[in-house]
This record gives C-alpha cells, sequence and structure tokens, in this order.
C-alpha cells in the first residue's frame, strides 16, 4: 500500500537533507546526497527546506559544526554574512531562498500532453538531461513541441517537477494543465510531486496555483558563492 502524502514527503526530506521535520528552528545536518551527484549528474553540496515549524539545512559532513556554531535560526544564518561562506568554505558564500510547494491533490485539469522516451529525437534540449520520460505537449497542425514538463528523481519519493512553454504558445494554460498531469502521474508511482521557484518568477507561481501547488510558507534553501577550498 501507497504511503500517505506527507510521510512521502517526510520520506523524501530525511532522505534528501539528512533530517525531518526539524526538532528547533534551525537543524543543520548532512546526508550522503551532500556528496553524490543528483538528478543532472552534479553534486549540490548545500539543500535546506524551511517550514513554519523550523529549518533543516543540509551541508557537506566536514562542515555540519562549523554551520550550527553560527546561529539558532534561519533568519541568524541569513545575517551571518562572511560567517557562512567561511563556514562553508567557500569564498562569499551566501544563503538564498525561493519558494517550496508540494501537492496531494493536483487540479483536475484536462491533460495537454504525452510521455515520451528521452531519446526521442522530438525531445528539445532542455529536456535531455532530465532523462527516462518527459511529458510534452505538441502543436496539433505542426506536430512541433511547445511545452513540455521535466521529473527531478531526488530519491524515491522525492520527485520535483520543472515546466517551460516555447513564448509563442504561453497564455493558453498549457503549462498548468502539463503540471498537474505530471503530478498525477508522481502521485501513482507512489512519490510526492514537489515543485520550486523563485519569489519574483510570478508565471511560475501563477502555474503552481492552478495546477494544486499551494504556497504553505515553505522555502526552498541553497547557497551561493564561490567554490570550496
Amino acid at each position: 500500500m501507497a504511503l500517505p502524502v506527507a510521510e512521502r514527503l517526510a520520506a523524501h526530506l530525511r532522505a534528501w537533507l539528512g533530517a525531518w521535520p526539524p526538532e528547533a528552528p534551525l537543524v543543520v545536518a548532512t546526508s550522503p546526497a551532500r556528496a553524490t551527484p543528483g538528478w543532472d549528474g552534479a553534486v549540490h553540496p548545500v539543500v535546506g527546506v524551511a517550514s513554519p515549524d523550523g529549518a533543516v539545512l543540509s551541508v557537506p559532513e566536514d562542515r555540519v559544526d562549523a554551520v550550527a556554531a553560527l546561529a539558532d535560526d534561519l533568519e541568524g544564518l541569513r545575517a551571518a554574512g562572511d560567517a557562512l561562506g567561511a563556514a562553508l568554505g567557500w569564498p562569499d558564500g551566501r544563503l538564498f531562498d525561493g519558494v517550496f510547494r508540494w501537492s496531494e491533490a493536483p487540479t483536475g485539469l484536462e491533460d495537454a500532453g504525452e510521455w515520451v522516451a528521452v531519446d526521442d529525437p522530438r525531445v528539445p534540449p532542455w529536456l535531455l538531461p532530465f532523462g527516462g520520460e518527459v511529458l510534452m505537449a505538441f502543436d496539433p497542425s505542426t506536430h512541433e513541441n511547445v511545452a513540455g514538463v521535466g521529473i527531478k528523481v531526488h530519491d524515491a519519493f522525492g520527485h520535483e517537477l520543472a515546466v517551460v512553454t516555447e513564448e509563442a504558445s504561453r497564455g493558453r494554460g498549457l503549462a498548468r494543465r502539463l503540471v498537474a498531469q505530471a503530478a498525477r502521474h508522481v502521485l501513482e508511482t507512489g512519490a510526492v510531486p514537489t515543485y520550486l521557484h523563485a519569489d519574483a518568477n510570478v508565471r511560475s507561481a501563477r502555474v503552481a496555483d492552478a495546477a494544486g501547488f499551494p504556497d504553505r510558507g515553505w522555502r526552498i534553501l541553497g547557497a551561493s558563492g564561490g567554490g570550496r577550498r
């Protein structure tokens, strides 16, 4: 029997971050995922998620103590400035964040695409890194790709959706229909669909709302800066 969506989300975050739920306003943890290639083949050494109940920031194992000593909560860590970069071993390292959403009940919009193997010649370059199958919408007259969704498989329970619509096809509701369709598919596989976007990306926020990914006040966390020393 498939796990309830809340349990899938918790299982995903424990695997991805190394701890969940947070037992304090800020928990600094680590996970094998911080040192192994992710969905795109790259290593993502700093990842975190914050909920209204607290935050978990996952960093390389050898940096946990140094980062944890900087602050007791997320606001303190944001204010740490150069000290965070020093603790991470990153010149000019800074914390950044965006909106973290997930869906347990995608909107019942009409399907807009078809699942296509990523090695299909019709798949555009931006969808190739996702691997497996991608969801694509085609123009009915030209049969050319007009929109698509890729799935970032972080682990068995966390599948993040990414959507792009060609500029000439925007404003037709394709993105929201594709995202809802992909979310239903992810839920059927026993995982939880997640959706991330920057605060300034109003178009992406509207797509998420319309597809059944409410903004619950959760944040995705990361760090920018130079390479590690």
